[in-house]
C-alpha cells in the first residue's frame, strides 16, 4: 500500500490543537509557485484557499490574486495587496452592490464574464481597466460540476459576443486591455492545444475590432495526483509551451508584445495541504465496515459533491503510520464522518455510490488523514449541523503556527436575533 511521509507529527498536532484539523506546509506551495515562474505572470486563484496567511504567503513570493467577491478584495487587502493596481484582478459573472462598491472605491480592473457588466460598470460611474473572459463554446473537467465551458456552462462571455462586448466597452469608455479563458479542472494537451488555439481565435476577433489587446490568460485548472498510486504529474514545461506558442502568435497578429498569465489555484495550495482527524467509531453494517471520523463534509465537501478522491492514511494515537512496512493489516472500509446525512461519506464515486478502501485496521482513537486538501477544502467548509469551523495551522521554518483559532459556540449565533414576541417568557400556555 503506497504511503505518503507527513511533514509533521499527526499527534502533537492533535494534542496541542484538536481535531478535526487543517495543517498546511509552506514548503509545498512555495514550491509549487516556483514550477509556474516562467509565466510572465502568476496570479493566485484565492477561493482555492483564502486564508489570511496563504494569501500573506503568496505575496511574498511575487504572486498576484485574483478575487471572485467583495469578501476576497477585502482578504487581499488585510495581507497587503495593493487594490487598484495590477496586483488584484475581480473576476466574476456578475457585480453585486458590494462588488460595485469595492471596485468603485478602489479602481480594480475586472475580468468580466457577461456582457450586461460593462453597461453596469459605466452606470455605476466605474472606469477601470477590463478583460473578457471567453466560453469559447466547449469544455473540459473531471467532474461535470467543474466545466466551466460550452452551453451548459454559466461562465465567460459566448466567443461571438466578443465584438458587441468591445462596442459597448467602446461605447461606454471603457478600455479591453485582454482576454481570459479558464474551461474547467484538469488538463491534457489535446484539450489544452484546444483552448490554446480557442484564444488564438478569439485575439483575431478582437484585433478586427480594436488595438488595444495587451494580456491574454491561460486560466487555471493545472492538476494533481491526487491518487497517490498514480504520482506522474502535469509536464509544465510543455504546459507553458503550448500557451507560450499561442503568446507569440498573438503577438504576431497584434503587432506588439503580449503578456502571458496563468490562475492557479489548486495547483498551487491542494499539495500542502491535510485534513487531521480522529476516528471516533468502527462498526460493522452487514458486509461493510465503517470507520466514522470527526470530520464531516461540513468540513471536506470534495467527496460527496464531486466524488473526489483523497488519499488517506491511518495512524495510531502516538503517531505511528499503520499503513508503513510490508506487513500492514488492512481492511476493506469505508470512511464516514459525524453528521446526520447518508452523503456523509469521504469514500464514495461521483454518482454517489458509496465505495470501499483498502485502509490499515482502525480502531478508535487513532488518526486519521485526508491528503491533497489543502484546496477547496477549508474555503468551502460550513457550518451544517451547527458545527463549528475547524482551526488551521500552517508549518513554516520547522514551526507549526496556528494561522486559525478553532470557532467559538457563542460565535455560532451572534449575528443571530429572536424577536421579542417569541421569547420565551411571552409565549402563551
Amino acid at each position: 500500500m503506497p504511503t505518503l511521509p507527513l511533514p509533521y507529527d499527526p499527534a502533537a498536532l492533535a494534542t496541542a490543537h484538536g481535531t478535526p484539523l487543517w495543517i498546511y506546509d509552506a514548503a509545498v506551495i512555495e514550491q509549487r509557485i516556483s514550477e509556474v515562474a516562467s509565466f510572465d505572470t502568476v496570479r493566485y486563484a484565492q477561493k482555492a484557499n483564502s486564508s489570511l496567511a496563504v494569501l500573506a504567503l503568496m505575496r511574498q513570493h511575487g504572486v498576484k490574486v485574483d478575487a471572485v467577491t467583495a469578501g476576497e478584495l477585502h482578504r487581499a487587502q488585510q495581507v497587503g495587496y495593493t487594490l487598484g493596481s495590477d496586483d488584484v484582478v475581480f473576476t466574476a459573472d456578475v457585480l453585486d452592490d458590494d462588488a460595485l462598491e469595492w471596485i468603485a472605491r478602489h479602481r480594480i480592473p475586472v475580468n468580466v464574464g457577461s456582457p450586461d457588466m460593462i453597461a453596469q460598470l459605466a452606470a455605476a460611474g466605474i472606469d477601470v481597466p477590463i478583460t473578457l473572459r471567453i466560453n469559447p463554446g466547449f469544455g473540459h473537467g473531471h467532474s461535470q460540476k467543474v466545466n466551466t465551458g460550452g452551453e451548459s456552462s454559466k461562465h465567460g462571455i459566448w466567443h461571438d459576443q466578443i465584438p458587441a462586448c468591445l462596442a459597448s466597452a467602446k461605447t461606454h469608455g471603457l478600455t479591453v486591455r485582454g482576454l481570459h479563458m479558464h474551461i474547467g479542472s484538469g488538463a491534457d494537451f489535446k484539450h489544452l492545444s484546444e483552448v490554446a488555439g480557442a484564444m488564438v481565435t478569439a485575439a483575431q476577433t478582437f484585433a478586427q475590432h480594436a488595438d488595444t489587446l495587451r494580456v491574454v490568460s491561460a486560466g487555471g485548472g493545472l492538476p494533481i495526483p491526487y491518487h497517490a498510486d498514480q504520482p506522474q504529474r502535469i509536464d509544465l514545461d510543455r504546459y507553458f509551451k503550448v500557451w507560450d506558442d499561442a503568446r507569440q502568435t498573438i503577438a504576431g497578429i497584434t503587432g506588439h508584445d503580449v503578456e502571458l498569465e496563468v490562475e492557479p489555484g489548486r495547483y498551487l495550495v491542494a499539495e500542502s495541504g491535510s485534513l487531521l482527524t480522529r476516528v471516533r467509531s468502527v462498526k460493522q453494517s452487514g458486509s461493510k465496515h465503517y470507520v466514522i471520523i470527526d470530520a464531516g463534509f461540513n468540513d471536506l465537501v470534495r467527496p460527496s459533491f464531486y466524488g473526489a478522491h483523497h488519499h488517506i492514511t491511518v495512524h495510531g494515537p502516538d503517531g505511528q503510520d499503520l499503513g508503513a512496512g510490508s506487513t500492514c493489516d488492512t481492511q476493506d472500509a469505508i470512511v464516514a464522518g459525524p453528521l446526520c446525512e447518508s452523503c456523509d461519506v469521504f469514500t464514495q464515486e461521483e454518482d454517489g455510490t458509496v465505495v470501499t478502501r483498502a485502509l490499515p485496521r482502525a480502531t478508535a482513537g487513532d488518526l486519521l488523514v485526508l491528503h491533497d486538501a489543502g484546496a477547496y477544502g477549508m474555503a468551502m467548509s460550513s457550518n451544517y449541523n451547527s458545527r463549528r469551523i475547524a482551526a488551521e495551522v500552517m508549518l513554516k521554518d520547522g514551526q507549526a503556527h496556528l494561522i486559525r483559532e478553532r470557532q467559538s459556540f457563542e460565535s455560532l449565533t451572534q449575528f443571530e436575533r429572536v424577536p421579542a414576541a417569541l421569547h420565551a417568557d411571552t409565549v402563551k400556555a
